[in-house]
């Protein structure tokens, strides 16, 4: 098997593997990264040009993993896409909206490259996109030879798969994004326990020890009563999410609180394409039964639109929960706008549920100490950091000891790491080491061909 990974600076972010098995030519994800814009956040499908691509794999719908997946078809005019069901009622949405924010930010911030691409571009290419059911084995042809590819629940989010590839003896799996616990909203990961020859594999988590004490309904508990003593002392709560499945998530773990009287009642904020993509886990639960939600959440805990326009440094005098995006806090986004005003006030809090970019502002103010002048330049303000900065352990990856044991029932013959900073991808080539002393582990430079 050849293997280059595309994603330019590697780490998170432009997610995308080119495989070559035999005669086969593949592609699996076509992410855009979060923190560069025009091409230099694609991937870079130089080592494509002249090569045609016999199938194109989506893993799942978190734009780092198909935000250039329409600058690929423009090249691929001929590649089929495969995904799950519930991503393939998730993608087009997605780009759509990534195509907007392009067009915005053109405007904005004078970005000559965006968009990247057109609302036409995503309709004309709508058709190459087709659904696989999980479990369900695919065979794809070449010139001479055949693969077998079948999907796998990932949890992570609605429609996130693990990849099964096998090609003539040889039997392949990626991860890509996976959690193996159950949230609220989705089921846990169910992977085969199978002999692997080669295991391409997420790392996020590779630097992050789950300390005692905070597994998942721990942090669950303590997330519900951070919510409490934030209201009771008439400030109000800012959590940061990803519009799908973290936004989601959040939502059903309030609304369950409430339903059982655990949660203060207080007004519950929350818009923009999180909200819309409730209308899409309804539909997901009623054709698919694969996530767990409904409208109906968002309707008993009364939820609210932001005001239209958010005042930078200002919010509503009322206590409040606020569950909107960006999860990493990212400039121009609700989120920012709101931990501005929140977080010189020593009774407000910012509380996180997954992963920060620590280059983000949402990393620059998990990384800060109380009392530390902080920046948002984006809006000129500049403010010493009193309100409480809370991180919860709520993340959508595995943690680093169920890859690690994932890894060794797997007993490859090689794994590949992906989807980690340099801190996590060394954790865990180290703990595979000293795991599985006869297999090859290879941290993949961008670019660079592999024969694995």
């Amino acid at each position: 098997m050849k293997l280059i990974d595309l994603n330019r600076d590697g780490g998170i972010g432009a997610n995308s593997f080119y495989v070559q098995l035999g005669d086969l030519k593949i592609v699996v994800d076509c992410g855009l990264h979060p923190k560069k814009v025009g091409r230099a956040a694609t991937p870079d499908f130089s080592p494509l040009r002249g090569v045609p691509l016999d199938l194109i794999i989506i893993t799942h719908c978190h734009l780092d993993h198909i935000g250039s997946l329409p600058v690929l078809l423009r090249e691929q005019p001929r590649a089929p896409v495969i995904m799950t069901a519930p991503s393939r009622m998730l993608i087009e949405r997605m780009l759509h909206n990534s195509a907007n924010v392009m067009a915005r930010q053109r405007a904005e911030d004078n970005i000559p490259d965006y968009p990247l691409f057109t609302h036409d571009e995503i309709d004309r290419h709508a058709s190459r996109l087709t659904p696989l059911s999980y479990g369900h084995a695919k065979k794809i042809r070449g010139a001479r030879e055949e693969i077998e590819v079948m999907f796998h629940q990932a949890g992570h989010v609605a429609g996130a798969a693990g990849v099964e590839i096998h090609h003539k003896q040889r039997k392949l799996f990626f991860t890509g994004d996976v959690l193996f616990e159950a949230q609220r909203t989705c089921p846990a990961a169910r992977f085969p326990v199978d002999h692997f020859d080669t295991l391409v594999m997420e790392t996020t988590r590779g630097a992050t020890e789950r300390p005692a004490g905070k597994e998942r309904v721990n942090e669950v508990a303590r997330l519900v009563a951070t919510i409490n003593e934030t209201i009771q002392r008439g400030g109000s709560m800012l959590i940061p999410v990803f519009a799908l499945g973290r936004m989601q998530e959040i939502l059903s773990i309030v609304h369950d609180a409430r339903k059982f009287g655990r949660v203060v009642d207080c007004p519950i904020y929350a818009s923009g394409l999180g909200i819309d993509l409730c209308d899409y886990y309804d539909d997901i639960a009623r054709k698919t039964k694969q996530v767990n939600f409904t409208r109906q959440v968002l309707k008993e805990l009364k939820v609210r639109p932001l005001p239209r326009k958010l005042e930078p440094g200002r919010l509503p005098a009322e206590s409040a929960l606020y569950i909107v995006s960006s999860g990493m806090v990212v400039e121009n986004t609700p989120s920012y706008l709101i931990a501005a005003a929140l977080a010189g006030h020593a009774r407000h809090t910012l509380g996180f549920v997954g992963y920060c970019d620590p280059e983000t502002p949402g990393g620059r103010l998990l990384a800060a100490q109380p009392g530390e002048t902080f920046l948002f330049d984006k809006v000129n303000l500049r403010t010493k950091l009193k309100a409480h900065i809370v991180r919860f352990e709520l993340s959508g990856h595995a943690d680093r000891d169920e890859l690690l044991d994932f890894a060794i029932h797997c007993r490859p013959r090689a794994i590949v790491l992906t989807h980690g900073d340099p801190p996590a991808r060394a954790w865990m080539a180290r703990a595979l080491d000293g795991k599985l002393s006869k297999t090859k582990v290879i941290d993949p430079k961008p670019l660079q061909t592999y024969q694995v």
